[in-house]
């Protein structure tokens, strides 16, 4: 048998052709530039410039309009325009350097940054016009320490003063706080403390009841204690108005201000084998104590100048009562509801110089508000923390004095390692057991 070798095949002998694409250039990259972040609440010196420089050419232009070309009359058109105009070149001034979404952000903030002005203005003219027409009567010291018994309406303002109407004041938002506090803590406690479908609606009603007019609670307490019972209007009828005015505003406070507390505090003291109540008498109150103390002030500064309840209620008197329960009795608000409709300006005058002290009093509970209120849920003032650290330190020493004196106990019984308890019964079984277990070994 003869063999032939059988010729190769072109596959495998011819190479294998590779296709390579097109090289291509590489696009240049620059180097680009890190983000920076845009601070929108930093006001620079070109705002200032553009801010200056738009109101001046809209006030020019305004006033050229007024003199030149519109009929327009008035101040209050010539704010308008020249504020509108003044918008206007702002836009077109920041519109040279910036881009459209940084327009919008300047835009947006000297809208609102001039709300606020013309707030802050409105407030100012009130207090500026209450403490100019008041100051005539209250920088007169008898202003301070009489009452008008003596005083008639044509009599001078060196005679007769506000301070019935102070006391008046006092002891009934005292009355009114002793009885919205304890009420007011209660149910914010129920309604954060014991979810249930009961506490929603009570929190439903109190939610409505905030907004309750005030007229409504003074003709409440009219219709049920003075015309249902026979009763005098007085003092604490006025206070039961003011109470009923106040609690929605102390609960509803209390009641944010408690869900605000950690849920991680509660459950620790739960934890530890504390009861609920407890756990809310010595961890939630405590941690929420200065918003606690916030609701309340702002519930004693919304009924302190309340008149529509005392006008229905307490009744009108020119003299001291001390006695809430019998007689009339006067307060700062209503005073001044009752002096400033008299045709003397000696009356007038007392009347706003009634409002100016009650508006500084107002003023001053708001602060304090402010002030209690601008600390979390658990913050402790300086006062607090170093009474904090007075009781740590308390503590440490009376646990050292326990542990030295524990020492000296179970050296006593002979270094055998055991500790003599506070029960007769109990130290006797641990010794018992400790010498058992000494003397096996």
């Amino acid at each position: 048998m003869t063999l032939t070798e059988s010729p190769a095949r072109p596959s495998d002998t011819t190479p294998l052709h590779r296709t390579e694409l097109p090289a291509r250039e590489r696009p240049v990259t620059h180097p680009t530039r890190p983000e920076s972040r845009r601070d929108l609440s930093r006001i620079h010196r070109t705002d200032i410039l553009r801010i200056v420089g738009a109101a001046v050419a809209g006030i020019a232009t305004t006033a050229w309009l007024f003199t030149q070309i519109a009929p327009f009359e008035g101040p209050l058109a010539f704010v308008l325009i020249s504020y509108v105009l003044f918008v206007g070149y702002f836009v077109v001034l920041i519109s040279f350097d910036d881009n459209r979404v940084t327009i919008v952000d300047r835009v947006m903030s000297v809208l609102v940054h001039s709300l606020a002005v013309v707030l802050l203005l409105a407030l100012a003219v009130v207090i500026a016009f209450t403490l100019a027409r008041g100051s005539e009567a209250f920088l007169n010291w008898n202003f301070w320490v009489q009452d008008l018994s003596l005083a008639g309406p044509l009599d001078p303002l060196t005679v007769g003063g506000m301070l019935h109407a102070a006391v008046g004041t006092l002891i009934m938002i005292a009355f009114a706080l002793a009885i919205a506090i304890p009420l007011g803590l209660l149910c914010a406690v129920f309604l954060s403390e014991f979810p249930s479908p009961f506490s929603r609606v009570v929190r439903t009603v109190v939610e409505a009841m905030t907004a309750l007019p005030s007229i409504v609670c003074g003709l409440f307490i009219y219709a049920t204690y003075v015309l249902m019972f026979g009763l005098d209007k007085s003092g604490f009828a006025a206070s039961l108005a003011i109470t009923i005015m106040i609690l929605p505003i102390i609960i509803r406070g209390a009641d944010v201000v408690l869900r605000l507390v950690p849920g991680t505090l509660k459950e620790a003291s739960l934890a530890m084998g504390t009861s609920q109540w407890r756990t809310i008498w010595h961890v939630v109150l405590p941690t929420s104590k200065s918003g606690l103390m916030t609701a309340i002030i702002l519930g004693t500064a919304r009924g302190i100048g309340e008149t529509s309840p005392v006008l229905l209620t307490a009744g009108y008197t020119t003299y001291f009562n001390f006695n809430p329960f019998s007689g009339p009795m006067v307060s700062l608000p209503f005073a001044t509801f009752t002096l400033v409709k008299s045709p003397e300006p000696t009356q007038i005058a007392r009347g706003f110089g009634a409002a100016a002290v009650l508006m500084v009093l107002v003023f001053v509970l708001f602060l304090l508000a402010r002030i209690l209120g601008g600390r979390g849920a658990g913050v402790l003032s300086s006062r607090g923390l170093a009474r904090a650290k007075a009781a740590s330190r308390r503590d440490a020493a009376r646990f050292a004095e326990r542990e030295a004196a524990s020492t000296i106990e179970t050296s006593g019984y002979g270094g055998m390692g055991f500790r003599r308890s506070s029960s007769p019964g109990r130290g006797d079984a641990a010794i018992h057991g400790a010498v058992t277990d000494g003397s096996s070994r």
